[in-house]
């Protein structure tokens, strides 16, 4: 994506959470190359997720990491920048910790850097997935899928979203990404702990958190660690917090892309 007049010199890559797909980050991404015509926005589909349900390898946090650094040493507008939330932030830490180079700005959206074998702060993500499981596919229709998962999970905007990763075959409508495979995804990302590339960025590299101020994800001790480094490393490592829960880029998208564009001057 690039401003309509816009002739860019360099990409931000847009990582999602999981069960999502870039799209989910449309709107950041749009609302950025109109304030930075310079910058292409690409929107990734992280493996097993949207155009990348047929993606090789195992189903890892280290995989999905290098098929983003691939598509990054694929683009003519080199990468300079990563806004990635949730799962698709600790990809771009688990990026950071290999590659090592060539970012400018990485924006870790309401993710942590630890390890959490026992899935804590992503309790309702995992319930989701243990209800995509158990649900009675083919449905007949899309409208039926969604009052199939309303029935289970009540909140609004769930059931729409999970219908945006739907496919249509033969026999009706089916949820697109392989549930082993998330499953798998899933536990190496609770399995990863890459606190040592926050610790350390990678020379020439600013890291960036935000946080959303009501979510559960990054609990008590990783924000004061977070605040911590953000101490000792002004500049490298930063802390912004919003208003929001976990879908910081849905609540407050206008929040997030000021933070952005005062992070990276």
């Amino acid at each position: 994506m690039r401003a309509p007049d816009g002739t860019p010199t360099r990409s931000l890559l847009l990582l999602h959470g999981i069960l999502g797909s870039g799209a989910n980050l449309r709107t950041i991404a749009r609302r950025f190359v109109q304030a930075r015509p310079d910058w292409a926005a690409v929107l990734v589909d992280l493996r097993r997720h949207g155009a990348s349900l047929e993606a090789s390898g195992p189903d890892t946090l280290a995989q999905a990491a290098e098929d983003v650094a691939s598509l990054a040493r694929s683009l003519e507008a080199p990468a300079r920048a990563v806004l990635a939330h949730s799962f698709g932030g600790k990809v771009a830490l688990q990026w950071l910790a290999t590659e090592r180079a060539g970012l400018e700005h990485a924006f870790v959206v309401d993710s942590t850097p630890g390890a959490r074998v026992d899935a804590r702060g992503s309790e309702s993500t995992v319930r989701v997935v243990e209800m995509l499981d158990a649900l009675p596919y083919p449905f007949a229709s899309r409208e039926a899928f969604v009052k199939a998962v309303q029935e289970q999970d009540p909140r609004p905007a769930i059931a729409p979203w999970l219908a945006m990763s739907l496919r249509r075959g033969d026999d009706g409508f089916r949820f697109g990404p392989p549930i082993p495979s998330i499953r798998a995804l899933l536990a190496s990302y609770f399995a990863s702990d890459l606190w040592g590339v926050v610790e350390a960025p990678p020379e020439g590299t600013s890291l960036h958190f935000v946080i959303g101020e009501r979510s559960g994800v990054l609990d008590e001790a990783d924000r004061a660690r977070l605040d911590a480094l953000a101490s000792r490393q002004p500049g490298r490592v930063t802390v912004d917090r919003l208003p929001t829960d976990h879908w910081v880029h849905a609540e407050d998208p206008e929040g997030l892309v000021r933070v952005m564009l005062a992070r990276m001057g």
